[in-house]
């Protein structure tokens, strides 16, 4: 089965249980796609938003606004660097610039060999913890730029 068969598939298996017009299944529609696919694409906002009645300007809005909802799929390892005030004062930035400059990506992008995806995000709720980085959910506290440098290290050498 293409790629563009499944897709289908899986908006037509969506849509029989959220039914027509109701814009209330805007949310789990667009997790489920998110779940199932890993990222959101125009051509899928556009279904949605015939499916649900609703204009596309409307759809892309609420998947903008939420942050869980992506446009690009994440590299196999998603590094998350907390920007929060506490992990900003604590030198997240520096963590930041050091990822970057480390895998040649900037912040919000993914690596070309689809390894790493790098963001800032606003906070982890971790302040006490600072600075904080996520690395594919798992939390790694209080870390410092040589700390990071050896977990990437190892994680290149694995490669997925």
């Amino acid at each position: 089965m293409q790629q563009d068969d499944i897709m289908e598939q899986l908006l037509l298996d969506l849509f029989s249980k959220y039914p027509a017009g109701k814009k209330e299944g805007l949310i789990p529609i667009l997790q489920e796609i998110q779940e199932e696919k890993g990222s959101l694409t125009g051509e899928i906002l556009t279904a949605v938003a015939q499916h649900l009645e609703l204009p596309v300007n409307k759809v892309y809005g609420v998947a903008a606004f939420y942050n869980q909802f992506l446009f690009r799929p994440h590299g196999a390892f998603h590094i998350q660097v907390c920007d929060g005030t506490g992990c900003h004062l604590g030198g997240s930035v520096s963590l930041l610039t050091a990822v970057e400059k480390f895998l040649k990506i900037k912040a919000g992008n993914t690596s070309r060999d689809g390894q790493f995806s790098l963001e800032a995000v606003p906070c982890m709720g971790a302040c006490d913890q600072s600075p904080v980085i996520s690395i594919n959910g798992e939390r790694y506290p209080r870390i410092n730029e040589e700390e990071l440098r050896k977990i990437i290290g190892v994680i290149k050498e694995k490669k997925v």
